[in-house]
């Protein structure tokens, strides 16, 4: 499976950005998609995911009611809109993809919001 990431990049705070993830290759109809994201000095860590079938959706609480997942099955692709951007938003966020046992990685995206 291979992931390309797309969007990003400088915004100010309360600005909006979207990010694209799309899935290629062996693709299982049961799969999760979503993003994690770091900042410097910190480690990686969840921001939302999105499953398949039903596109069940979970969310970082600091994330709650500003970002949102959504996702394109039949185009193997989720989003993230992030509004709201806050300074402390600022990192790479990585796009990520789960099906069966196996954890995909993209690229990362850096997003970077200036107060």
């Amino acid at each position: 499976v291979q992931l390309q990431a797309s969007g990003g990049g400088l915004v100010q705070a309360g600005g909006s950005l979207r990010l694209s993830c799309a899935a290629s290759g062996r693709i299982f109809s049961i799969n999760t998609m979503g993003w994690y994201r770091q900042a410097p000095g910190k480690q990686r860590e969840l921001v939302a995911t999105i499953t398949s079938g039903g596109g069940k959706s979970n969310y970082a609480d600091f994330v709650k009611g500003r970002f949102t997942i959504s996702r394109d099955n039949a185009k193997n692709t989720a989003y993230l809109q992030m509004n709201s951007l806050k300074p402390e938003d600022t990192g790479v966020y990585y796009c990520y993809y789960r099906q069966s046992t196996y954890d995909y990685w993209g690229q990362g995206t850096q997003v970077t919001v200036s107060s």
